[in-house]
């Protein structure tokens, strides 16, 4: 093992002796009682099993104390609701947060074996479909580094996001066996086990409506410890796996149908069986709303019992009385998580439920796409939640009455603004339901709030301005650049300490170095290591011979229409095109990458990468070309791969049409480890841009108004593709089959999209961005300017961190105030 790698790096503690020798007797006796006892030799999978259970073992005791200290001081606590919780990896994050990772790396090294190996051994938790599911990691890990008394719910998905796989250049999804080896991570809590019910019918009887003949299935609890960076803090992920009751369906069978009774219990466990692999796109399945009740019904009494265990030490429920319940308990929803609770808590038998259901809720909004939000047919909902159907009727009923009072005689705005939404097909509106039955209502970006205010929610916003606030994403310092870039977080820990590891706004005392010779040296020689040890792995993986002093040019995220892998796809063959038309020239020299997953069902993001493989097939076999240019698909890219690609990158490319990205958390990722920013004033680029100054980023194209303006008048491709030669040749050579000899007519769909039903516009984009790669370009033949841009991006991106976000819902929100507390370690007495 190399003495560069395994140079002691102080953002990352020191190795203690006293450390090391516990871990290596930890790991080993770890290692005796985890093997098969006819079995003599180790894998390297017992290995990292032995390495995860040793680093477990000093969670625990955190964990233990964290929850008694929360039992006696009885803070108020923060209930995160979400479907999806993309975690990644474990170990490394856990021996990063404990301070561990140099004395597991001395005791490894010791043992004859390699820490990074037996990290690669790990599973990736892909609990969720990208930037929703990992936000919700980002700020578990916040909360517990903030000290809040914080919970994050969700499913336990046997099967999490699918495996892609690139076969003929097409998408072929694998399910993603997570679990086949086991988790150590995880807890079996059966003593928590709870009851859901579907079905059924309501029977209104003289003391109320009852919800009867209802089928029951098991929420049964998995908790994951979620410790904070360095504090002792080990908050808690629960996890919910369906479970059917013993009795399911047995009494509705004669003795002779026994098997067939014990065979339907599958239907009950199906809930929890697969993650939808949707992102911002509504599927309206039986199934996904089943998820959906799922997951707040089971939370939701997992909260109130909480809420009632007394903080004196006694178990009785001596809080019978819920009119303090939002004084002790704030729940978090947003989409794809909408509604339930806000029916659900009159069904815990509380009377006047609503106003405390408003004053408990909170609902941030993550899309303004409208296919992405969630609108039920009221047949299913009658069918699977018969009583809860009646309540948001009862509910709706009051809202409306509330509006007309105010707007009397204003049809039109009733029927906008009402949860039930009258056509062909009636539907309950989850986003009006999430809105009304919140006291906050928030977007993710200070562009996209303003959106929601002035569009999505307009009307609501008429009425409840006091309601809506902007809360701008953020992402962990701790996993996006500790974890991932440790040679980038000594360089700068090296010049202003190690504070901003837990305050990322220190990271603008870089500014002052700017100029400083050394340091534009080292910045730039993490990036070169960076890129020569992810271009090893790429060539290992792809066969293709990568030039490490290209310039790595990424694009990673889903595949989808509004991201515009497209107009990325555009600038490739255009850069192709010219050198193949000027092959003496020089040109700075590229290696195009793009990487995500297309939603199984969403043909023209699968489309989309058949193209992107087809074009790499031509450009990475012509002679002409030579290393000049390479176009590379990134496959099955997730957290574990975004961790290696992220800090090897150069630039960033972030080009959604202006008013369809929420927010972005990959931009911000990319800014902190040193790639400059190409895109549009779209999401938290407005706010990058803001930071950094607009000079440092490389923006293009239309701003919002532009796009509302273009369709006001409407918007016409073939305009550009009659106006420019570059765009026209490219799109000819598209939709002539030159980048698919074998099947010349395979992207007709796109073509016809691009010319005749873009509502991206990619066309309209196109020349501002063709130009602005030019500069790009530029800049990129002058390292040391190129450099000083990359620190002063870097330096700014102090306000994307997820503990500032969670500090802001805290205090605004939430109610609730950070601290600095630090737990005493469980080798220490409590106070």
């Amino acid at each position: 093992i190399d003495s560069e790698k395994r140079r002691q790096i102080s953002v990352r503690g020191l190795a203690g002796l006293g450390d090391v020798s516990e871990l290596r007797k930890s790991f080993n006796r770890h290692l005796h009682f985890t093997l098969v006892k006819d079995r003599n030799v180790a894998t390297p999978r017992d290995y990292f099993f032995a390495l995860a259970h040793a680093v477990r073992d000093h969670l625990v005791g955190r964990w233990i104390r964290t929850q008694q200290c929360y039992y006696e001081r009885d803070p108020k606590r923060i209930y995160y609701l979400s479907l999806e919780f993309y975690m990644g990896r474990t170990l490394q994050n856990t021996m990063v947060n404990l301070g561990l990772q140099n004395a597991c790396d001395e005791a490894i090294y010791q043992l004859g074996l390699d820490l990074e190996e037996l990290e690669e051994i790990e599973e990736d938790a892909g609990l969720g479909n990208g930037g929703l599911g990992r936000l919700a990691a980002c700020f578990l890990d916040s909360m517990a580094t903030l000290g809040l008394a914080a919970y994050g719910y969700g499913i336990r998905y046997e099967f999490g996001i699918f495996n892609q796989k690139i076969v003929d250049g097409w998408q072929v999804e694998e399910a993603d066996d997570w679990l086949r080896y086991g988790n150590p991570w995880e807890k079996a809590r059966p003593e928590y086990m709870l009851p859901v019910h579907f079905y059924g019918r309501v029977e209104h009887t003289a003391e109320g409506a009852k919800w009867v003949d209802t089928q029951v299935v098991l929420a049964m609890p998995y908790d994951t410890p979620v410790p904070g960076y360095k504090n002792n803090t080990v908050n808690t992920m629960r996890l919910w796996s369906a479970k059917a009751p013993n009795d399911f369906n047995l009494q509705e069978f004669n003795v002779g149908d026994y098997i067939e009774a014990v065979l339907d219990r599958n239907l009950a466990e199906n809930i929890s069986r697969v993650l939808y692999p949707n992102d911002n796109f509504f599927e309206g399945k039986e199934l996904r709303l089943k998820q959906e009740y799922f997951v707040v019904a089971a939370t939701l009494q997992d909260i109130i019992r909480r809420f009632k265990s007394s903080k004196f030490g006694c178990r009785d429920p001596v809080r019978a009385s819920f009119e303090t319940f939002p004084d002790k308990v704030s729940a978090r929803i947003e989409h794809p998580c909408a509604g339930c609770p806000l029916s659900h808590l009159p069904i815990a038998s509380i009377p006047w439920a609503w106003e405390i259901t408003q004053k408990t809720c909170a609902y941030t909004n993550h899309t303004v796409l409208p296919e992405a939000l969630e609108r039920w047919p009221i047949s299913m909902f009658e069918k699977l939640l018969p009583r809860h159907l009646e309540i948001i009727y009862t509910i709706n009923q009051k809202h409306l009455d509330h509006v007309a009072a105010l707007y009397p005689g204003d049809v039109d705005r009733l029927r906008r603004m009402s949860v039930i939404e009258e056509g062909d097909c009636k539907r309950i509106n989850m986003a009006h339901l999430c809105v009304i039955g919140s006291h906050a209502v928030n977007g993710v970006a200070r562009i996209h709030s303003e959106i929601v205010k002035n569009s999505v929610f307009k009307d609501f916003y008429d009425l409840e301005p006091e309601k809506f606030q902007n809360k701008t994403n953020g992402i962990t310092p701790r996993r996006w650049l500790l974890l991932c870039n440790p040679g980038l977080a000594e360089v700068i820990a090296e010049k202003i300490g190690e504070d901003f590891i837990t305050d990322l706004s220190q990271l603008k005392k870089l500014l002052q170095f700017v100029d400083d010779e050394i340091f534009i040296r080292d910045v730039a020689k993490v990036k070169q290591e960076n890129k020569l040890k992810f271009s090893a792995q790429l060539e290992e993986q792809y066969k293709v011979k990568i030039n490490p002093s290209s310039m790595f040019d990424v694009q990673v995220k889903r595949i989808h229409e509004y991201k515009r892998q497209l107009l990325n796809c555009l600038h490739a063959i255009t850069l192709y095109n010219r050198i193949r038309s000027n092959p003496t020239k020089s040109f700075v020299p590229r290696t195009i990458m793009i990487g995500g997953k297309a939603a199984p069902g969403y043909h023209m993001a699968k489309m989309i990468i058949k193209l992107i493989t087809s074009i790499g097939e031509v450009v990475n076999n012509d002679p002409y070309v030579g290393d000049r240019l390479k176009v590379i698909f990134l496959e099955n890219y997730r957290v574990s791969f975004a961790e290696k690609v992220i800090p090897a990158s150069d630039l960033s490319q972030q080009i959604s049409t202006a008013g369809t990205e929420a927010s972005g958390t990959g931009n911000m990722k990319f800014m902190l480890n040193g790639a400059l920013t190409i895109g549009t004033m779209d999401g938290a680029n407005v706010e990058m841009a803001e930071e950094a100054g607009e000079e440092n980023l490389f923006i293009f194209g239309m701003r919002v108004e532009d796009v509302e303006a273009m369709d006001q008048q409407g918007y016409n491709a073939k305009k550009y593709y009659d106006r420019l030669p570059e765009l026209r040749q490219a799109i000819d050579q598209i939709s002539s089959g030159f980048f698919s000899p074998r099947d010349p007519g395979c992207f007709h769909d796109v073509v016809n999209m691009l010319m005749y039903h873009d509502r991206f516009k990619v066309f309209a984009d196109y020349e501002a961005y063709i130009q602005c790669q030019g500069q790009v370009d530029e800049l990129y033949m002058n390292p040391r300017e190129w450099t000083k841009k990359v620190i002063k991006n870097i330096a700014s991106s102090g306000k994307f961190s997820s503990d500032r976000t969670i500090t802001e819902y805290a205090r605004e929100i939430w109610g609730v105030e950070p601290s600095a507390l630090k737990i005493p370690p469980p080798n220490l007495p409590r106070e």
